[in-house]
């Protein structure tokens, strides 16, 4: 006998640019949005009954509908409120989750002024959330961002690793190091000043990036993990994934030149990988 287990469904990647008029100048958003729901939706499985079942296209209308309408200036309020719009009509929902990443949009500045109504994109960074919601119980707020790339020209190491017969790598104490980092982050609490807590936890990572004198990347992984959950009292945990773009020494020798530490090739594949979740105690 089959029995079916735990199941949700929902509508991926609604893609939705939100402009606000102001007198003083527009605020725009790019939001990728997608809505996850679990509840009793048994007999649509097993039976092929749909009476339960909210259309997905539906959702994707109630995306376009609420951000009409919605003041929620930051994605973690505006799934939030996407969330209690969706149980409160639909008796069947026993859980909903929302989830959007953000393509982060700025003004342009043209010499030291900012043009109020143009806009230029920064770079492939994406700011990120996963809000979540049982009935009757509080929200449960992840947010995030995703391939922030940045490098370092000094204050990298990587000596004192294991070696055998099948080692080549030689140790340096003096390397690029660069990454593209993806981070994930849990609030303690369900209402909070979200956006300025991103604001503060991203530049709490960039700071502790740049001025870490790193062993290795597990060792700066860390340091970075650290120094947000000690600066932002807020966050319960900080999950980071840091690939290792490796910019490999050209040698010149043969060429009759040195390389003191100057010129590199670019390497995306194959990369190192590494990751961590760093709670507190």
């Amino acid at each position: 006998m089959a029995k079916l287990a735990e199941n949700k469904y929902g509508k991926s990647r609604v893609r939705l640019v939100r402009v606000k008029r102001g007198k003083n100048g527009h605020e725009l958003h790019e939001w990728t949005i997608q809505v996850l729901l679990q509840g009793d939706f048994e007999s649509c499985f097993t039976e092929g009954d749909n009476s339960k079942i909210l259309p997905t296209d539906t959702m994707k209308n109630t995306v376009y509908s609420l951000a009409k309408d919605s003041s929620a200036g930051c994605i973690e309020d505006f799934a939030k409120e996407m969330i209690e719009f969706l149980l409160s009509r639909n008796s069947q929902i026993s859980a909903a989750e929302i989830n959007v990443s953000e393509a982060a949009w700025n003004h342009l500045k043209v010499g030291s002024v900012v043009h109020p109504t143009t806009f230029v994109q920064a770079g492939g960074e994406s700011q990120t959330t996963s809000i979540k919601k049982e009935r009757g119980a509080e929200f449960s707020v992840a947010s995030g961002l995703d391939n922030l790339i940045i490098l370092k020209t000094a204050g990298s190491a990587f000596e004192g690793y294991m070696k055998d017969s099948l080692t080549t790598l030689r140790e340096t104490n003096d390397r690029l190091f660069g990454t593209a980092l993806r981070a994930n982050w849990t609030y303690s609490a369900p209402k909070l000043p979200f956006a300025s807590l991103r604001r503060k936890i991203r530049e709490t990572l960039l700071m502790a990036f740049a001025e870490h004198q790193s062993k290795s990347v597990q060792h700066t992984l860390y340091d970075m993990a650290a120094n947000v959950l000690g600066s932002v009292p807020e966050v319960k945990d900080v999950e980071l994934s840091m690939p290792n773009k490796h910019c490999l020494l050209v040698d010149l020798s043969r060429f009759g030149q040195e390389n003191a530490n100057e010129i590199f090739v670019p390497t995306d594949e194959p990369h190192g990988y590494i990751e961590a979740r760093v709670c507190r105690e």
